[in-house]
């Protein structure tokens, strides 16, 4: 077969092969998701950004505790070397004055010569003290070589623990990073349309939560706050309209426990940082016995706060894109409440 005929016969299998193979499969359009789906899957996201917020304001309120504890020791080891070297001067000092008596006659013999043994026996009294002062200073130095070195290890332990700290806390930071990133992604995504019928659905959602718990006659009853509660409210509301930042705690921005920790303290009682420690340390109260400045506390893991104003209504710094607002008390699953004041939990 010549050249030609071979490659013709070439030319026709491989069309051959072109015509019986399988066209490739045309990838089929995702279905377009619906309100519901999105917004649950926006309210996941905001709860895992708001989770790994919280986690992230307890490690830096540890963190700026470690570098205090830090900075107190290095105070304390500081004195303690000054105490160290006064005390070998006395020491050294002492060492000279019992080498420069130590030659001539021993105590008892000059008692045994002396022409007074009263005088004797009175310059014994005065050596026997000069020697326990001697033995005062020998023990001062011993103790503060002990902690010298005792403050320096704790110094060093400090300072590892802080160095962890901070380790952790640009973890916990670049977490949060990227899951605000995952936020924004969903939202960029979205059509005018999309988002406002979201906002329609998540509203209508806690509309319904308020008149269940209203229906359960679950919804506090008018009681009078505290004078330090009534402060607290008012210092919260003056807040409305100032962005949620996640980590900030006013003046200009307010993640969620910011503003609930923030308004306490300006009330004049100091309470935890984090949504999570405000749960567990606080007095907890129920539900119907809320009064305004008590804290509302959300989700089975604590994550979110917020401060009771009366009339079934909080006020929140409520995510991040949102701004400090008076909401309903139902418009997230409701973990308990707590009163900051002088009653803790032991």
């Amino acid at each position: 077969m010549s050249a030609r005929l071979l490659r013709l016969a070439g030319t026709a299998a491989v069309a051959a092969q072109a015509v019986l193979a399988p066209a490739p499969a045309v990838a089929a359009p995702e279905p377009q998701r619906s309100v519901a789906e999105l917004l649950t899957d926006l309210q996941q996201l905001y709860r895992h950004t708001e989770q790994a917020t919280e986690t992230y304001n307890a490690t830096t309120e540890q963190l700026e505790r470690q570098r205090a504890e830090v900075a107190r020791l290095d105070g304390e080891l500081a004195r303690a070397r000054l105490a160290l070297q006064d005390s070998r001067t006395d020491a050294g000092r002492l060492a000279r004055q019992q080498y420069q008596n130590s030659g001539g006659l021993g105590p008892y013999v000059r008692l045994l010569l002396a022409p007074d043994p009263q005088h004797a026996l009175d310059e014994g009294h005065v050596i026997g003290e000069l020697a326990r002062a001697r033995a005062r200073t020998v023990g001062r130095l011993a103790a503060a070589e002990k902690r010298k070195d005792a403050l320096a290890r704790a110094a060093r332990k400090a300072l590892d623990t802080q160095l962890t700290l901070a380790a952790r806390q640009k973890t916990q930071r670049d977490d949060v990073h990227s899951r605000l990133a995952g936020v924004e992604r969903l939202l960029a995504g979205l059509t005018p349309q999309q988002l406002a019928a979201i906002a329609r659905l998540e509203q209508q959602g806690a509309a319904e939560a308020q008149r269940t718990l209203a229906t359960a006659g679950a919804l506090p009853a008018d009681r009078a706050a505290s004078p330090e509660g009534e402060r607290a409210v008012h210092y919260a509301l003056d807040q409305i309209g100032k962005p949620y930042a996640w980590g900030a705690r006013g003046p200009r921005a307010y993640d969620c426990s910011g503003l609930t920790s923030d308004a306490w303290s300006h009330a004049g009682t100091p309470i935890p940082r984090t949504s999570q420690e405000q749960w567990e340390r606080l007095q907890r109260v129920p539900l119907k016995e809320l009064r305004p400045g008590d804290l509302v506390v959300y989700f089975p893991e604590a994550t979110h706060v917020a401060m009771y104003v009366g009339g079934g209504k909080v006020v929140q710094a409520p995510r991040p894109g949102g701004k400090v607002t008076v909401s309903p008390i139902a418009g997230r699953p409701i973990l308990g409440a707590v009163r900051p004041g002088p009653a803790r939990r032991s």
